[in-house]
């Protein structure tokens, strides 16, 4: 049996992943990535769609000149997107915050094994703890970075306004602003982190309690050796 520090520790880390898996399901479930004003040139005025969306779908509203709106509508994303690129680059983003899902599940599993035994395999101890975070961590930051290129360079906004009324002509500019769904990825990466520095101070603490009591006999006191 683990001892009751060793234990306890384990069991702060598990809380933490475990927060991570349930967090990352959030963000994957919600819709609220993004929401942004997309203006378009109309026949006789200016048109303004308004989109709040996620990876997998959203809502759009169409708002022509001063007032008249036009009612909101559901849309899928995959749906709506016309470019292969695009298409590629929200799906890349999915594949690796599955990834990052699946690195917290296992960082959970191994948290949890440490905190009630003592594995024999090395990696099933804080090495495995550190990797199976780190790895999550390193998923969820290219994620972040991964949608707003996407944004960005592909337009994606612009694209599913256009899905979703296809009749719009020429694109004049865009206001995006980014929702929680997207921030709480910065929730994840900090879990991560403390998972880390909660098992650090448990690993750094038995390695210094073994090397004291592998202390040469040279650093023992001189009426001992004497002795």
């Amino acid at each position: 049996m683990p001892s009751r520090k060793k234990s306890s520790m384990f069991a702060s880390a598990f809380l933490t992943c475990v927060c991570s898996f349930v967090v990352i399901c959030v963000v994957l479930a919600t819709q609220h990535w993004m929401s942004s004003d997309v203006q378009f040139f109309g026949t006789n005025s200016t048109v303004t769609v308004s989109l709040t969306y996620g990876l997998f779908s959203g809502t759009c509203e169409q708002f022509i000149g001063a007032g008249l709106q036009v009612p909101a509508k559901t849309f899928q994303v995959a749906e709506n997107l016309g470019s292969t690129e695009t298409q590629s680059m929200i799906t890349a983003t999915i594949v690796i915050l599955v990834l990052s899902l699946m690195s917290s599940l296992l960082s959970s599993g191994f948290t949890c094994t440490n905190a009630v035994s003592n594995p024999y395999q090395t990696f099933l101890g804080p090495i495995g703890v550190y990797t199976w975070n780190s790895s999550c961590g390193i998923c969820i930051l290219i994620a972040m970075i991964l949608f707003p290129v996407t944004v960005q360079k592909n337009e994606l906004s612009v694209e599913l306004a256009r899905g979703c009324f296809p009749v719009l002509q020429t694109h004049m500019n865009s206001a995006h602003t980014y929702g929680y769904s997207y921030w709480l990825m910065l929730l994840i990466i900090f879990l991560n982190i403390a998972s880390i520095i909660i098992i650090y101070f448990y690993d750094h603490a038995r390695y210094s309690k073994k090397k004291q009591q592998e202390r040469p006999i040279e650093n023992a006191p001189k009426d001992v050796i004497l002795f």
